[in-house]
């Protein structure tokens, strides 16, 4: 994106679409948290029948969105004054930041969120990285909406926000998203995501899906 688009990409009524700096990390992964809270992914890798299953958590989330803003990953929210409304987190295409990770990634998610979780979270990420096209992509790892800013159209907004990186990155092919519920499937697809793969994680089924890069670019 251009130097103006890193402040401000376009205006809402509800925000400005913005990327991420360092202050939002916290609010950031308090959205994503309240959106991922229920996801069955989530609650079988990280054992919500299980204490503290709300610590183990918060505490992968935070992990995830240090190693993103350390490694330098596309952060997008829609934030209203200094407010954040929505989040989005993408990979770079091109760069080891699926199975590989970092190994003070592995060992803080070992002392928070245990071998087991840390184990399935990297299987989780091999299986969708070895289901994927074989070029250059990006993936959508998050995206939420704060609750009460929902069916508002900041998640199109943060859609549309991926589309621009997308668009601007000569080296990327397209971007990924892998999706376990049937309405966020049919809100992808309905902007132009198509179904590459039904895999399982954590033996729950999901449908990986792919946006290509507009071959006019």
């Amino acid at each position: 994106m251009s130097e103006s688009a890193e402040q401000h990409i376009v205006e809402s009524i509800d925000g400005e679409l913005v990327y991420l700096v360092a202050e939002d990390l916290k609010a950031a992964a308090s959205l994503l948290y309240q959106t991922y809270y229920d996801d069955d992914v989530f609650r079988r890798i990280f054992r919500a029948e299980k204490a503290d299953y709300d610590k183990r958590l918060r505490a992968a989330i935070r992990e995830d969105l240090n190693a993103f803003w350390e490694s330098g990953q596309p952060l997008v929210g829609v934030r209203d004054g200094d407010t954040l409304l929505g989040v989005a987190c993408l990979t770079k295409p091109g760069e080891n930041f699926g199975p590989g990770r970092f190994w003070h990634w592995r060992i803080s998610m070992l002392m928070t969120a245990g071998f087991l979780s840390t184990k399935q979270v990297l299987e989780k990420e091999r299986r969708i990285q070895q289901a994927m096209p074989d070029v250059p992509y990006h993936m959508l790892a998050f995206i939420a909406v704060s609750p009460q800013y929902q069916h508002h159209g900041l998640g199109q907004l943060l859609v549309k926000a991926v589309d621009t990186i997308l668009q601007e990155d000569p080296n990327s092919h397209g971007v990924g998203v892998y999706v376990t519920r049937n309405d966020y499937r049919d809100f992808f697809v309905k902007r132009g995501y198509q179904s590459i793969a039904t895999i399982e994680i954590a033996e729950l089924p999901g449908e990986l899906l792919f946006h290509q890069r507009d071959k006019n670019d």
